[in-house]
């Protein structure tokens, strides 16, 4: 079977949770394939932050762990974006938004996030702070 994972499943397989982990951890380790968008590893990046306080580091970390898995199936362009933009500093979100952004044919991102501005344009990308 091939599934698609909701945050709330890729959270409790990496969060102990006493009622809900092993299920959704035996979820993910039998199915033939598990299908996870960009927007479930951005929600899962922010709520591991932001909830749950986790660092950049540890959150690149449980990204990388989900991605290189056999049977886990993604947009890898997007998520190495994501990745690089977690590595130098910024969201994990913010890096997937301005790839997804190019990719549909966008030609510069635009924020008030000063930290993303920045990490994008040291890696190259026409990138603009608003103010």
């Amino acid at each position: 079977m091939r599934i698609i994972a909701d945050t709330n499943v890729l959270l409790r397989a990496f969060i102990d949770d006493p009622a809900q982990s092993r299920s959704a951890r035996v979820s993910l380790a039998e199915a033939d394939a598990v299908v996870v968008g960009r927007h479930a590893l951005c929600e899962l990046a922010w709520v591991l932050r932001y909830s749950y306080k986790f660092s950049r580091d540890q959150i690149a970390n449980l990204i990388r762990e989900l991605r290189d898995k056999e049977n886990v199936v993604t947009d890898r362009a997007a998520v190495e974006a994501g990745l690089a933009a977690i590595d130098a500093g910024a969201d994990f979100a913010d890096g997937v938004i301005a790839y997804e952004g190019r990719w549909l044919g966008g030609e510069i991102f635009v924020s008030f996030d000063r930290k993303a501005v920045s990490v994008l344009a040291a890696q190259g990308q026409k990138a603009r702070l608003l103010s």
